[in-house]
């Protein structure tokens, strides 16, 4: 009977061992695992930002490329147009304006700002500051503003007269008198005292030459 206990002790020692060596196993299988994945996951990691560095370089690397050049293709468009134009205007007709045609609103705004009108009439000697030179100083000072005006002469019977006008996009022709800024309606067999609208309070009596206007010269 010894030999059977004996035999049942070895299988029973048998078992617990085999037992307890996979619980080892199981745990140590467990630890290797999570130690493995954090190691692999590290390193994942670490060559995978390297990579992504990498290809996010050449990507943005190239975009920027792309869009510097655009920029700066469009940039230097327009500064070599610009220095072209100016270059072309000076070597060509030597004159660096533009000129357009203004609104009626932007005349009357024009004239209102000008200070032409404040130059000091001299007529004691003929051409020191008379009509034509007030006409002249607008014209001028309206091309500075890029806006296209007339000088505008009426011819009288034994005299003449000149003013200016603007071909205004939306009233036509618009005349003003550049001694006093005041507007004007020329009109060919009218006395010119008549054809000024004064400004309110303002009356023009009649002139003591004959003002009637015989002919309308317009030079632009």
């Amino acid at each position: 009977m010894n030999w059977i206990k004996w035999v049942i002790v070895s299988l029973a020692i048998v078992v617990v061992v085999g037992i307890g060596g996979f619980a080892v196993y199981y745990v140590s299988y467990a630890m290797g695992d999570a130690e493995g994945y954090g190691r692999g996951y590290s390193t994942g990691q670490e060559l995978g930002y390297s990579a992504g560095e990498q290809d996010g370089y050449s990507e943005g690397y190239l975009s920027g490329q792309e869009e510097g050049y655009d920029q700066g293709k469009v940039e230097g468009y327009d500064e070599g147009y610009d220095e072209g134009y100016d270059q072309g205007v000076e070597d060509g007709i030597g004159h660096g304006y533009t000129l357009r045609d203004p609104t009626c609103e932007e005349a009357v705004a024009f004239m209102e700002e000008d200070k032409t009108s404040d130059n000091e009439y001299n007529d004691d000697d003929y051409g020191i500051y008379v009509c034509s030179h007030f006409s002249r100083d607008v014209c001028n000072n309206a091309e500075a503003e890029g806006l296209r005006c007339a000088l505008v002469y009426l011819i009288f019977p034994d005299s003449g007269h000149a003013i200016i006008a603007f071909d205004t996009i939306d009233e036509g022709m618009v005349y003003f008198d550049a001694i006093t800024d005041e507007r004007a309606n020329p009109e060919i067999g009218e006395r010119y005292y008549k054809c000024i609208e004064t400004k309110p309070g303002y009356y023009y009596t009649e002139s003591d030459y004959d003002d009637t206007i015989m002919d309308i010269l317009v030079t632009w």
